[in-house]
């Protein structure tokens, strides 16, 4: 896996790279685990909820097992797959009893590889195990926060956590925001990292490649006139002329804190995520 920068020959190609991969199969996705997924363009009752939505490449969406409650039967990596609805890749496993999944794979994770799903299941790259049986200092991904429900954190490309301690109800997992968190040790978690780690180190390199990807223009407020924007106005390049910036309904942009200070899952997190600056 390498990122391809391309020759500069256009104003499009210029600066723009992608991640080649040699191990993804050329083949079609597996039928069986396709769904419809339709468009709103980020409308609600014909309402733009969501500003710079719309357009963008037809897809299927990918049945992804999240849960991965096949117990005690292993499975093989079919096939390595790209998936439009996720920055990482996923695996098409074929388990002994016939039936095919597709789950998220893990960096490292080839063809022909053995993945088991189980409670006290071997610590290696791509198997699924309880937190309580997975050794401290060991890097998990696509963790539980309620036993039972299926993976619901660190799902995105590269992302992994780091199991720092094990009690005899529950586990401490540093989170890549840096956040320490409490988990119950009867959760499951997979060993590794998400795949396709260097999905951020690529450049989109022009505005065409945004709009197959559900992506339309953002115009800066500063560029707008006063009676559309906070930011608006001014003779020349303006700055925002404002303390904080702001939306353009005048609710702060950055900074304000959304999060219930009576959530109850505030007793979970032993340290927060560091802010950035």
């Amino acid at each position: 896996m390498a990122i391809k920068i391309y020759k500069k020959n256009t104003a499009g190609r210029r600066n723009m790279s992608v991640v080649k991969v040699d191990f993804l199969a050329a083949k079609k996705p597996e039928k069986a685990l396709l769904a419809k997924q339709s468009k709103l363009a980020g409308r609600s009752r014909g309402k733009i909820s969501v500003r710079h939505q719309g357009g963008g490449n037809k897809q299927r969406y990918r049945v992804v097992d999240f849960l991965q409650n096949k117990f005690g039967i292993p499975g093989k990596v079919a096939a390595i797959e790209k998936d439009p609805n996720r920055n990482g890749f996923i695996a098409l496993i074929n388990y002994a009893d016939g039936e095919k999944r597709y789950i998220l794979a893990t960096e490292g994770m080839r063809e022909k590889q053995e993945v088991l799903t189980a409670e006290n299941a071997p610590v290696k790259q791509g198997n699924r195990a309880k937190v309580k049986n997975i050794p401290i200092g060991t890097v998990i991904c696509n963790l539980e926060l309620f036993p039972g429900r299926g993976g619901q954190i660190i799902r995105s490309a590269g992302s992994g956590a780091i199991l720092t301690a094990v009690d005899e109800k529950n586990a401490q997992v540093k989170l890549p925001s840096g956040e320490i968190r409490l988990v119950s040790n009867e959760c499951y978690a997979t060993v590794g990292q998400i795949s396709n780690f260097e999905s951020n180190s690529i450049n989109i390199g022009k505005a065409g490649k945004n709009r197959w990807l559900n992506k339309r223009p953002a115009v800066r407020g500063s560029a707008m006139n006063p009676v559309d924007h906070p930011h608006g106005g001014g003779e020349g390049r303006q700055g925002i002329g404002l303390k904080h910036p702001k939306t353009p309904w005048g609710k702060p942009a950055l900074g304000k804190k959304t999060r219930k200070k009576k959530k109850y899952s505030n007793k979970f997190i032993i340290k927060r995520r560091v802010k950035r600056k």
